[in-house]
């Protein structure tokens, strides 16, 4: 059996042609009923906006082929048996370890999708691949430094970005792990995907090349389409308006949320975009941007999507959210 790469299908060629509309509508209706939240004129903002768009997807896109490199890894050339050996028997032991793997793949969100693909491939269940997905942009090494080169240990922004990473994907890891159908949380496009590869003949490098164009073809359409939402949303949403609430101990964290869910930014890189903030926003918003961004931003969702099932995509951001929400508030209280 020979797998056939998926192709980009009318479905998403739709959507893509929607939101390119609605975007323009939207521009040419603020520009036309409320041209004083803006500074910049029309054209130079859809100028912008293509900018960003194309800003994130290319920050994203050798992430994006290293994750397929280590997807490919996992699934054609690790013997059989050897994730089995390495990961404790109880669940709750083998989510903890996962939720720790991102340490030792300097890879950011973009690249973990993939990779989490490759190991369900090989057997993991989908809640032990969320753990690790959840997990990894935060306890990344890279991110690590990062976030403490842009705010040292002042504020207990570092230490509450970590701990608050690892404890949200391990509590979205046992909340799914108690799912009465682990398969209906993922789409039937992947399930199928998963079906072929399992049946899949040929020697180790024309497998290779297969399931690289099979991951890179899944993941591409969401990841152009989410970067070119992340680019829409910066333009039509004022940034003033979230920087005018971000003295307030509450609404700050609130504003810094949806910051970090429309601007899509790379965790790698995200400290430091988050440090002009600083003098503005309160430690507990940092913190909240910091924890949501890689998590559920437009980007990831989108990456997401290839994968999982709406119903569960839902959860997962309302978790995430709910959970940043709680630590943003937490540290401005006890920090």
């Amino acid at each position: 059996m020979r797998t056939e790469p998926p192709r980009l299908s009318g479905r998403n060629a739709a959507l893509a042609a929607v939101i390119g509309v609605a975007v323009i509508a939207a521009l040419v209706a603020i520009d036309l009923f409320a041209p004083h939240l803006f500074r910049a004129s029309l054209p130079n903002r859809l100028q912008d906006g293509l900018t960003l768009s194309l800003s994130v997807l290319f920050e994203a896109l050798p992430f994006v082929i290293l994750g397929v490199l280590l997807s490919i890894v996992v699934q054609v050339w690790l013997p059989d048996g050897v994730i089995e050996r390495i990961l404790p028997r109880r669940g709750w032991a083998r989510r903890a370890v996962l939720s720790l793997l991102g340490m030792l793949i300097p890879v950011c969100e973009c690249g973990n999708v993939p990779f989490a693909r490759g190991l369900m491939m090989r057997g993991l269940a989908p809640a032990e691949a969320l753990t690790f997905l959840i997990a990894a942009p935060i306890v990344n090494p890279i991110v690590i430094l990062t976030t403490q080169a842009a705010f040292g240990w002042d504020n207990g922004i570092v230490i509450a970005r970590i701990a608050g990473g690892y404890v949200v994907a391990n509590l979205i890891g046992w909340v799914y792990s108690r799912h009465p159908s682990p398969d209906g949380l993922l789409t039937e496009r992947f399930r199928s995907t998963c079906e072929l590869v399992a049946h899949e003949q040929g020697t180790p490098m024309r497998r290779s090349l297969a399931q690289f164009l099979v991951e890179l073809r899944a993941v591409m359409p969401a990841l152009i389409i989410g970067s070119a939402i992340a680019g829409a949303v910066q333009v039509i949403v004022p940034r003033d308006v979230l920087l005018a609430i971000g003295s307030n101990p509450l609404l700050s964290v609130v504003a810094m949320i949806a910051l970090a869910i429309s601007v899509a930014i790379c965790s790698n890189v995200d400290s430091f975009f988050a440090l002009s903030f600083a003098s503005t926003f309160s430690p507990g918003a940092i913190v909240a941007f910091l924890l949501v961004g890689p998590l559920v931003d437009i980007k990831m969702i989108a990456l997401l999507r290839t994968t999982f099932t709406a119903r569960t995509l839902a959860g997962i951001v309302t978790i995430v959210i709910l959970f940043g929400f709680a630590l943003g508030i937490g540290v401005n209280v006890f920090v």
